[in-house]
Parts: C-alpha cells; sequence; structure tokens
C-alpha cells in the first residue's frame, strides 16, 4: 500500500474512537516532532475526532500536538473535550498560544474554552488579544454562568433601517470578517438598539431598492442577556427557533444564539438532571480523578445513610415481633424495595415535568390525583398477589392479609412522597432533581417497615 493510501486509512478514526494504531503513529509524529506527518495525519479531521485523538493521546503529548500543528489546529476541537482534559491542556500551553487560537474561533466557543480558566489565566490569555476581541470576550465572560450571554455568538450582521436589499447584499457578498453562518440581518436604531430582523430568505427575494426598515419583521424572542440558558432552551424547543438576537439591559443588540448552540445546553441541561437523580455531581467527568469524585459523592451517601439509620430505628421498635416470627424478617424487605421502586417512578416523572415546566400549580392537584389512584391501583394489584405468594409459601393466610395491607398503603404512600416532595423542594426554590431521593427513599422506607411490622404486631 502506497503511503499516501496508509494516510488516507490511519486517519479515519472508528465511530467507537481513534484507532489504536492511528493514535500510535501520533503519537510517534510527536515524538519525532515530525509536523509534516502531523498535518498529514490530523488536519484534515473533523473537530470531534480531533477531540477524540486528544483523549486517546498520552497527557503529556496533548499540548505538545497543538504546539506542533501551530495554526493547523483548531481550538473549537477544545470544546468537544471533558472540562478535566481541556483545562489540562490549556494549562500546558503557552498563553500567546492559547490566545492566537481563540483568535480564529468563534466568539462563543472561545468563551467556552476561557471560563472555565482561573481569573489570572484568563486575564493573561485577554491581556493578548487586540483590544475589541478581548472587550468582546470579557463582557461575555462577565455575564452569569449559564446564562445566554455566555452562549452567544458576539459575530452577527447588523444594519441600520435606510440600508436598501441592494447594499445589504453587496455588503453581505463584499465584506471580509462575516459570521460563516447566519440566517438574517438584524435591523438597529442610531442607538444600536434591536428593532427586529430579516431573514435571508426574504432579503433575497427582496427587489433591491427596497429599504431594510420596510421588509424587516420584528422579533417575538428576543433573548435578554442574563436569562437562564434553560429557559432560553425552552423557547427555542417550543417554537421551533433556528436563531434568536440578545440584547443587554438596554435594548441593545449584544449576539446571537443559534440552534447549534441550543442543542448543547439541552444536551448538558439533561445530562445535569440524569446525574442529580443519582447523586452524582453535575460537573462530574470521567476524566476527574479518584479524590474528586470520591468527596463528591460523600454528600450523597451521607444522606442516604441518614434514611436508613432511621429505617433501622423504625425495625428496631419490633424486635420482639420479628424475633417471634421469622417471616416477617424474610417478607419485609419485599414492602420497602416495592415501595421504593414505586417512589422513584413518580419521583423521575415529576421531576422531569417540573424541569419542563410541564408541572404547574394550574394542573398539580389533578397530577397528584393521578398518581395516587395509580399507586392505589398498583397497591391492589400486589397486594393480591405478594398475598397469594405469602399462602403458597408459609400456609398463612393472616400473614398474607398483613402483607397485602401493608403493601396498599406503602404503594400510595410512595405515590404522594413521589410528587409532594418534588413539589415541596421547588417551591421552596431547591432543585429536586438533587434532593428529592433521599426524601422519597426515607419516605417509602420507613412506611413501608412501618406499616409492615405494625400492622403484624396488631393482627398477631
Amino acid at each position: 500500500m502506497r503511503e499516501e493510501d496508509e494516510l488516507a486509512v490511519a486517519s479515519r478514526p472508528e465511530t467507537e474512537g481513534p484507532d489504536p494504531d492511528f493514535v500510535a503513529r501520533v503519537g510517534a509524529a510527536i515524538a519525532a516532532g515530525n509536523v509534516e506527518l502531523l498535518r498529514a495525519l490530523v488536519s484534515d479531521l473533523h473537530e470531534v475526532d480531533v477531540a477524540a485523538l486528544l483523549e486517546a493521546l498520552d497527557p503529556e503529548d496533548r499540548p505538545k500536538l497543538i504546539q506542533l500543528l501551530g495554526a493547523d489546529f483548531d481550538f473549537t476541537a477544545l470544546t468537544e473535550l471533558d472540562e478535566t482534559v481541556r483545562v489540562q491542556i490549556l494549562e500546558g500551553l503557552p498563553s500567546a498560544t492559547v490566545a492566537e487560537g481563540v483568535r480564529d474561533i468563534d466568539s462563543d466557543d472561545a468563551v467556552y474554552i476561557l471560563e472555565d480558566l482561573d481569573d489570572a489565566e484568563k486575564q493573561e490569555i485577554l491581556g493578548q488579544l487586540p483590544m475589541p476581541e478581548r472587550a468582546a470576550l470579557q463582557r461575555s465572560l462577565d455575564y452569569p454562568e449559564e446564562s445566554a450571554g455566555r452562549r452567544m455568538q458576539t459575530e452577527f450582521i447588523a444594519l441600520p433601517p435606510f440600508w436598501t436589499v441592494g447594499q445589504t447584499l453587496d455588503y453581505i457578498g463584499e465584506t471580509e470578517g462575516l459570521p460563516e453562518t447566519f440566517f438574517e440581518v438584524f435591523v438597529v436604531d442610531p442607538s444600536y438598539r434591536h428593532t427586529g430582523s430579516v431573514p435571508l430568505d426574504r432579503l433575497v427575494r427582496t427587489k433591491r431598492t427596497v429599504k431594510l426598515g420596510e421588509v424587516v419583521t420584528p422579533d417575538r424572542h428576543v433573548v435578554k442577556a442574563v436569562d437562564d440558558q434553560e429557559d432560553v432552551a425552552r423557547v427555542f424547543e417550543r417554537y421551533n427557533l433556528i436563531s434568536a438576537p440578545v440584547v443587554d439591559e438596554a435594548g441593545r443588540l449584544v449576539g446571537v444564539l443559534t440552534i447549534d448552540d441550543i442543542v448543547d445546553v439541552i444536551q448538558e441541561e439533561a445530562d445535569e438532571d440524569v446525574k442529580a437523580l443519582g447523586g452524582v455531581a453535575a460537573d462530574e467527568e470521567l476524566s476527574d480523578s479518584f479524590w474528586y469524585i470520591a468527596k463528591s459523592r460523600f454528600s450523597w451517601l451521607f444522606l442516604n445513610l441518614i434514611a436508613a439509620n432511621l429505617a433501622s430505628a423504625v425495625i428496631s421498635l419490633f424486635a420482639d415481633e420479628l424475633q417471634r416470627m421469622v417471616a416477617l424478617a424474610v417478607l419485609m424487605p419485599i414492602v420497602a424495595s416495592q415501595g421504593g421502586n414505586a417512589g422513584t417512578q413518580t419521583m423521575t416523572v415529576a421531576v422531569r415535568a417540573l424541569a419542563t415546566r410541564e408541572l404547574r400549580a394550574s394542573n398539580a392537584g389533578r397530577v397528584i390525583g393521578r398518581e395516587l389512584l395509580v399507586g392505589l391501583f398498583n397497591g391492589v394489584a400486589f397486594a393480591v398477589i405478594m398475598a397469594l405468594v405469602v399462602f403458597a409459601r408459609f400456609g398463612a393466610i393472616d400473614l398474607g392479609f398483613v402483607i397485602a395491607l401493608a403493601m396498599i398503603i406503602n404503594l400510595v404512600a410512595a405515590a404522594l412522597g413521589g410528587i409532594l416532595i418534588p413539589l415541596a423542594l421547588a417551591r421552596m426554590k431547591i432543585d429536586p432533581a438533587v434532593s428529592s431521593g433521599p426524601f422519597v427513599t426515607t419516605v417509602t422506607d420507613v412506611v413501608g417497615f412501618f406499616a409492615f411490622l405494625g400492622i403484624a404486631a396488631l393482627w398477631f
């Protein structure tokens, strides 16, 4: 096989990740300082594949690869990396290299790369940028984390309403430095306040002599720079937006959000919610150290330990009954486990509905009633099943009645706890995705054990 063909095959990473032989060749080229071979191997890769390659390389080779490629390395690839890996790479690069790299990418990607660095490193990098670019990036970095201002792209086309369509088309066709991708031309007044936009399809279908002010459409979904990114993503999803203008507190146009930014937001927010339901920190990554992960998970496990001790205390109240009837100890975990699973189901639906704003005060009563009926129905169904199982195993009709009644009580309690606890936490401005789990577990365990053992103590 010719060398050119070998390079072509080697530079096509598999969907599961880069081919080990390809990674080895890149590593050898880095060690040899062979810039020409590195360019042949890496320069034509997509940014996502470059990120996968960086993660596969030895940590000390990652910044070397970027420095050897120089201007041929697209810093956008760093946005596809885990935060821990990205910060390690940036800390291993000279600030001048990082400054030069962020100059050549979109402002939203540059902000995404810089925001995780400490203030001293950020200022050192920003200090090496030309004043206009530095000011634009600093303004975005000054907005709160997870706000529209952090996500927006500051490159856009804004023109006065007295420009004609012909002037606008000529400007777009002849001016360098315009955004690579855009969907509309924004129209602003002399104070740079946003007045509306002209979609590109309308622009190219309008006569050249018509002024922008005659075809401008007021934007109904203008985003404020301080708006939470999750709320903005919900607006995009609800109204099927492709892009939206971003304005400051005075209504001046400061940026634009596009659908590719919002897809990232939706993915991040969904990832955070899934992690929160499992008691994992939102910023935990596969590349994080053992010590960081152990510390971040400790608090959640500690809350569950408290819940377990409360359940254990309830069990200890019925020690005499457990000693007299071993069957109670055998059957007791079934009641608590079934209630815990039912509570988790209800809690998951409730937390998601709260996150998407589907569950509101106007429909909360109906949803609570529905979940109560679901808990009651499943409680009765499983009560019948368990009564038959207990009779078959132990030949005790009265014991079957005890576990059946306890099953109904616990599944109803699980349904109520699974919906009411997230609602209460949300009303107290506490993230229900993070905090609901231990409370729901405590309710189902305590109610389950108390109901089963309490009924048994009274019955027998």
